[in-house]
């Protein structure tokens, strides 16, 4: 069974985080700051991590913070009522893996859980499992039943990454600086060829399928898990440019979209004086606003 540590100082909440937990499956072991913790994660196994930020003795950026100086790669799944973005970096900086924002949405939660342990798995095992096929990162291998495939490395990087993050979108680019790497003198059009080649080789393959999103770039799907959500909404997109600090898409149509002088840049709020209103006005950055950022931009979660 998969056990959870709660270190939150506010008991109901902490209550309330444990017995939804319980109900779900996991075991759970609770601590009231992150000196508790300390002590608990140096005499138990744990497998993921949930941290508030303002606690006494030792809050969780400092928890995370010591959790990190042991070479421990314990998921991470920091809880706070501080949502600015400098102190988001400042839990990334210090090892954090993944942001809630009081108050906590449950079902959220849980999601976030699982999605944590799912990609600490593939960390650890360097292995993906999607029904009768397996991701061998070690051997570069796509196995199903009796049929095996090795792939190029860059070509089996590339379906690693976009299989490792169901659903979530990555721009060409991203994609280019990961596995090609940031100097590499080679056209992001190099990803287009990539993944043709991916399709043709699986087209007869069930369990998933990369998934062109317009103006943005490619998703990953696996088709034999259900998904119980709504329907993301889909936008067309005009022309798109990337913001230089997050390399997420800057959708200049949010002016449109807003009747305003809005764009939004994935996850940071640089201006772009180049970019004028109708009133003449630089065009201001408010990811808030953004319905597409909800989509694609870990930074905004």
């Amino acid at each position: 069974m998969v056990t959870v540590l709660v270190v939150e100082d506010d008991k109901n909440l902490r209550k309330l985080m444990e017995v939804v937990l319980r109900q779900n499956g996991y075991n759970v072991l609770t601590a009231t700051d992150g000196l508790q913790a300390l002590e608990i994660l140096d005499k138990q196994q744990v497998d993921l991590l949930i941290s508030d930020i303002m606690m006494p003795n030792m809050d969780g950026y400092s928890l995370t913070e010591e959790i990190r100086k042991l070479k421990n790669n314990l998921p991470v799944l920091m809880v706070t009522a501080k949502e600015t973005l400098e102190d988001k970096k400042k839990g990334f900086l210090v090892g954090t893996d993944d942001y809630m924002v009081k108050p906590i949405d449950m079902d959220e939660m849980l999601l976030r859980v699982a999605a944590l342990l799912r990609r600490s798995r593939i960390a650890n095992e360097r292995r993906i499992t999607i029904g009768e096929v397996e991701l061998d990162y070690d051997a570069l291998t796509v196995s199903r039943k009796d049929r095996v495939i090795q792939l190029p490395k860059k070509e089996f990087y590339l379906l690693f990454k976009l299989l490792s993050y169901p659903r979530q979108i990555f721009t060409r680019q991203q994609l280019m600086d990961e596995i090609w790497g940031m100097d590499a003198d080679t056209d992001e059009r190099t990803v287009d060829v990539h993944i043709r080649r991916l399709r043709e080789k699986f087209a007869d393959y069930k369990e998933f399928r990369i998934v062109t999103v317009r103006g943005l770039g490619y998703k990953a799907e696996r088709m034999n898990e259900k998904d119980n959500r709504q329907a993301s909404p889909v936008f067309h997109l005009p022309a798109v440019r990337l913001c230089s600090s997050c390399l997420f898409p800057c959708h200049l149509f949010l002016g449109r979209y807003r009747q305003g002088n809005v764009a939004a840049p994935g996850g940071c709020r640089q201006d772009y004086p180049g970019n004028k209103g109708k009133d003449g006005s630089p065009l201001r950055a408010d990811y808030q606003h953004c319905p597409l950022v909800r989509l694609c931009c870990q930074g905004y979660r």
